[in-house]
């Protein structure tokens, strides 16, 4: 179980992410056309895993343009956009926003995702939602970074995540 804090309020997770050098669990999650999608169905890219409460909040948006217009750079890479939304409005958002890099996956159907990546709150005003966390899975899918947000209002490290894309990247070659 992690600790975080919502407004310096301590709130708990379901557990830990997983550390670097470990396999990435698998999921199961839904696209924006109602689809099941799973780690296998990006098999050979790294992934950026941005991991949040909802699209409907500002941190979150914003994590979400940021990552969507880097990762355009950087090919070979996906960004998935997890979250608890449903599909249609994650893509209402994504379609007001402009974004087009961006592949949105909801727990709709199943909610093992946050209970694998240990990222699902369990206690406090925001009890059933996705903590804010970003991992990094190479194209072998192990995890290369992880990042549990320390307090849901704050952005993740961008720099980092983003230069532990590049680096699995590189290591692709």
């Amino acid at each position: 179980m992690a600790t975080i804090t919502l407004k310096g309020n301590p709130i708990h997770s379901s557990g830990e992410l997983p550390k670097p050098g470990s396999p990435a669990p698998a999921f199961r999650l839904v696209t924006g056309e109602l689809k099941d999608a799973s780690l296998k169905d990006y098999a050979g890219k790294v992934k950026i895993l941005n991991i949040v409460p909802s699209l409907d909040t500002s941190v979150c948006a914003l994590s979400a343009k940021r990552f969507d217009g880097e990762i355009g750079k950087l090919p070979g890479a996906v960004l998935l956009n997890i979250s608890r939304d449903l599909p249609f409005a994650a893509g209402r958002f994504c379609k007001a926003e402009g974004l087009s890099n961006i592949v949105t996956l909801s727990e709709m159907r199943d909610r093992e995702f946050g209970k694998a990546y240990g990222v699902e709150i369990v206690d406090g005003p925001l009890a059933g939602v996705l903590a804010r966390a970003v991992v990094v899975v190479n194209a072998k899918d192990e995890v290369v970074y992880a990042e549990q947000v320390p307090e849901i209002g704050q952005e993740p490290n961008y720099s980092a995540a983003l230069d532990a894309v590049k680096k699995a990247l590189a290591a692709r070659l």
